[in-house]
């Protein structure tokens, strides 16, 4: 992380338990994404490939990459907010696609590119895990998180 997000620390409430938890019975459950790193700001996720997670032409659905992406990187905001803040909404994403997939796993790093008191901006990588273990560039997304305050 670099110097201007060290006014951003990890919360110490966050563990992977419980945004795994946050996620059950919302769109990250229903579609598997799994938190699976949570440390000082970076997180990782992973989703198994099913074929609810399809397009018609039969490779995994843009929004699906999408979803992963910004769940990742909603999650690193949520572990990210600054003390007293309330809550956070997106208010900008894009995505540049680069490859698909039909099958497997996929999975993505986020990472805070900067955290600012009234935003944080994450970067995200969205790859396939091939069968040697190595992991296929599919999408790069970025994403400018608004943190929420208590109203007086």
């Amino acid at each position: 992380m670099s110097s201007k997000n060290k006014a951003v620390k990890l919360r110490p409430e966050v563990n992977l338990a419980a945004l795994n938890a946050r996620g059950q019975g919302f769109l990250p459950g229903l579609l598997g994404v799994e938190i699976t790193a949570c440390e000082e700001g970076l997180l990782r996720s992973r989703m198994r490939v099913e074929p609810h997670h399809m397009a018609p032409n039969g490779y995994l659905h843009a929004a699906s990459v999408i979803a992963l992406a910004d769940t990742t990187a909603g999650f690193g905001t949520i572990a990210h907010l600054p003390q007293g803040a309330q809550s956070f909404t997106t208010i900008e994403l894009k995505t540049n696609f680069l490859s698909s997939t039909r099958e497997g796993i996929v999975v993505c790093v986020a990472s805070l590119e900067h955290g600012g008191r009234n935003t944080q901006i994450w970067d995200a990588v969205v790859s396939a895990l091939e069968a040697d273990g190595s992991e296929r560039r599919m999408a790069m997304f970025r994403c400018t998180q608004m943190i929420l305050w208590p109203r007086a």
